[in-house]
């Protein structure tokens, strides 16, 4: 397998991925086409205008919801709104209605108020397997947004997804940060491609109620047995981000057996050959 840029929005049909912004992605299998975390709204900055961390964007969408092909599966991964956007996902539920998403069973209330009344929600949790389609399938992970929590049902409110296509197998592993036999159950899934935040965390900002990451540095070490690396939740928020220069610098100083680590530019596409 390998990686190569593209220009643009991706061939539908060609395996390969378009990075949203944050940790959005477009995921082409080839045979199937998938969102997960879409944050294409300005509704953060509308929301905390004035206030410490206004929430302006870095960078514009690189795509409008309505430029957005039809999806066959969305993907959301917890409710903060940066992944689970009611300006996003209302309305692409209302060009797409027949779509499932996939939420976390915990948070599936506040997933219908935000997506919409009618939206096709499958609840999911940690440990789950879903065959979703003929040479799609599922695998629910438990993450960590700096703390793993569940409601009082013992369900998880943060998770991550690891997709098995035809082509490949990927690991998004949603907001974490590292913890107990996370690791272990990276390593038995045992994907090609990871896509892990890397902007890391702070006392600072979890003072000021934003949860942190990944580190770059424990992206890399957690994804040290795949063959590629894509870095996310970098270049929106200045307040919570990663200078892309030190993304780079990593990508050039990677040896084996560490994973090559190509950083995904807004606009253009990753291409997957197999």
């Amino acid at each position: 397998m390998r990686l190569e840029r593209g220009k643009g929005f991706p061939p539908l049909g060609t395996p390969s991925l378009y990075w949203l912004g944050q940790a959005g992605f477009w995921i082409d299998t080839g045979r199937h086409r998938v969102i997960i975390d879409p944050y294409l709204s300005d509704s953060l900055a509308r929301k905390y205008r004035g206030r410490k961390h206004p929430h302006e964007r870095m960078m514009p969408p690189p795509v409008t919801v309505d430029e957005l092909p039809e999806p066959d599966l969305v993907l959301i991964t917890h409710a903060h709104t940066d992944h689970l956007d009611p300006d996003t996902l209302g309305p692409l539920h209302e060009r797409f209605n027949k779509v499932p998403v996939v939420v976390p069973a915990a948070i599936e209330h506040v997933a219908q108020e935000r997506i919409g009344h009618g939206a096709r929600l499958v609840a999911v949790d940690a440990g789950d397997r879903l065959k979703l389609a003929e040479g799609l399938e599922l695998s629910v992970f438990p993450a960590a947004h700096e703390e793993r929590e569940v409601d009082e049902e013992g369900r998880h409110l943060f998770v991550g997804y690891g997709l098995r296509t035809d082509n490949f197998s990927l690991y998004h592993s949603g907001d974490s940060v590292p913890f107990a036999d996370l690791d272990a159950q990276i390593r038995r899934f045992a994907p090609q491609i990871a896509l892990l935040p890397v902007n890391g965390r702070d006392k600072q900002r979890r003072a000021d109620g934003i949860p942190g990451n990944f580190t770059l540095d424990e992206a890399i070490h957690l994804s040290r047995d795949c063959a590629f690396l894509v870095p996310h939740h970098f270049g929106m928020f200045a307040f919570n981000t990663i200078d892309a220069d030190l993304i780079d610098a990593a990508a050039g100083m990677v040896t084996s057996p560490d994973p090559a680590i190509i950083r995904p530019v807004a606009g253009d596409h990753i291409r997957i050959v197999t």
